[in-house]
């Protein structure tokens, strides 16, 4: 009695040449529907399902391989006398290899204009079915998802007749994770569309962009998963041009100078150095906005990472060029500026389609034994509930700087405080455990240039030392939340040295 292999996929790249070797090595292949009609159209002998089990697809091909006829070949212990009389008894014969891919739910749902019900029809039953009893089985049954493993398992055929114990273990973890991650896939999306906002189960699903040559250190492992369908504004979705491979903390850093960069309508370069930004400059030009970027630290941009919002052009790359830096971000590179940077073999350079809107996908942080979850921080000064509780309003260009320095001290790592004037930082001090300590730093890096510039909190001032602090800096114009027990003696504080001070009514933590 021949071996069988059961082939049905969605996927049909090379299918057609796996079945035709199998045939060839003596297999009898039985499939359904749009697979068994390809594989008859090149001549490959092809049994139907149906022939097995004396009964129609029906609903639609809904129901075509949930029978006994099918599963009982599959899930039969071939050595177990009692199995092989039960499969004698019921004129069943064991499957051997199984070929199954799945209805192309994710394809479905990533068009723009699918229906529910559209979706939903493409919710494979039999598929997983038969792929999760093969795994199950795998001490007898060899099944095969990826038509990556088509070649190893007609090679282990050809050289030893079977295919090796290992490998079969190998094939069936491969499947156990492909069920799971479609039915994760599956979950989410019947998740979002009951308006579930925290389910009792969080399943989630990524998949393997690369592996990376080690972590946050060179002694832990690491690798960088993308999320299917995920925000095509992202690190996890740039198209790479140039240099050597991106690393942990690479990543880490381009995806917070991307945060940063993306809260600007106007031309704007931002440096990041370890998440924290450390210059930032806008301007009427992208040469204006990185010149400005720069003189803000020209220290610590050195080995950083820049995100611009517009295209790189040549005078900009020339000044790039000059810099030693790990990655440069921008939604293109002028030809010149192309010639220019890849002169450096191992300057990364990242486009991202900046005319696409990034997905508020929430946040996922993992703890040891746990996942917090939570969404991104995307709250503007535009929905914020601005009040002036000081004496004096805050001048055009005080607005401006106030402005600026609200949306950069929200990427900033708690106790956050920045310095900065109208279209530059002058100076941040980042994850600092207490908040004059935060602008200590801040304003002794902005120097001189705190004079007349306007300061940005993070969260409210517990004390009004930080106020007396910016004030002897010569600082004009506070930005913060408010909502201190204390806010009253920071406002007399500002309002003695006649600095402006606006609420904002949120605070933005970033630990």
């Amino acid at each position: 009695m021949k071996k069988r292999a059961l082939i049905s996929v969605s996927d049909k790249n090379g299918v057609t040449e796996f079945a035709k070797e199998l045939s060839e090595l003596g297999f009898e292949i039985l499939s359904t529907g749009g697979t068994k009609m390809a594989l008859e159209e090149i001549g490959i002998p092809v049994t139907g399902v149906s022939d097995v089990t004396g009964f129609p697809e029906i609903l639609e091909g809904r129901v075509k391989t949930l029978n006994p006829l099918i599963h009982g070949g599959l899930l039969a212990k071939f050595d177990e006398l009692s199995h092989k009389a039960q499969l004698e008894e019921h004129q069943i014969q064991p499957i051997h290899i199984v070929c199954v891919n799945l209805y192309p739910f994710q394809q479905t749902i990533a068009k723009p204009d699918v229906t529910v019900e559209d979706a939903i029809e493409n919710i494979d039953i039999g598929g997983p079915a038969m792929l999760r009893a093969s795994a199950k089985n795998h001490e007898y049954v060899t099944v095969v998802v990826d038509p990556a493993d088509y070649e190893t398992v007609l090679a282990q055929l050809k050289e030893n007749g079977q295919v090796e114990k290992d490998t079969r273990r190998k094939l069936a973890a491969k499947v156990f994770r492909h069920t799971a991650a479609y039915d994760a896939m599956i979950a989410e999306y019947m998740t979002k569309l009951a308006k579930e906002e925290a389910p009792e189960k969080l399943t989630v699903t990524y998949e393997l962009k690369q592996s990376l040559r080690y972590g946050e250190n060179p002694h832990q492992k690491a690798a960088f998963y993308r999320k299917p369908l995920g925000s095509e504004f992202s690190i996890a979705n740039a198209e790479q041009l140039h240099g050597k491979e991106l690393s942990y903390n690479n990543i880490n850093d381009a995806d917070a100078a991307l945060q940063i960069v993306k809260e600007f309508a106007e031309p704007a370069a931002v440096a990041v150095k370890h998440m924290n930004p450390c210059g930032v400059g806008s301007g009427s030009t992208v040469f204006d906005a990185f010149s400005k970027a720069f003189a803000a630290d020209p220290v610590s941009i050195f080995g950083g990472i820049i995100a611009f919002n517009r295209e790189v052009d040549g005078p900009t790359a020339q000044k790039l060029y000059e810099i030693f830096l790990e990655i440069i971000i921008a939604p293109s590179f002028s030809n010149e500026a192309l010639e220019i940077l890849t002169g450096k073999k191992n300057l990364r350079l990242l486009t991202i389609p900046f005319q696409v809107e990034g997905k508020d996908e929430g946040k996922l942080t993992a703890i040891e034994g746990g996942l917090l979850v939570q969404d991104y921080d995307q709250f503007t000064f535009d929905d914020a509930n601005i009040s002036i509780p000081t004496k004096r309003e805050p001048s055009e260009e005080e607005w401006q700087a106030l402005k600026l320095g609200w949306k950069v001290v929200k990427h900033v790592k708690s106790n956050a405080i920045v310095v900065n004037n109208a279209d530059m930082t002058l100076g941040i001090g980042a994850g600092q455990m207490n908040r004059v300590g935060a602008a200590k730093i801040a304003l002794e890096q902005a120097g001189a240039q705190a004079k007349g510039a306007a300061m940005a909190s993070d969260a409210f001032f517990p004390m009004d030392d930080t106020v007396e602090a910016a004030a002897k800096a010569g600082i004009t114009a506070i930005i913060q939340p408010g909502g201190s027990v204390r806010d009253e003696d920071s406002i007399k504080k500002a309002d003695e040295y006649g600095i402006t001070m606006v609420f904002t009514g949120v605070r933005h933590f970033k630990h």
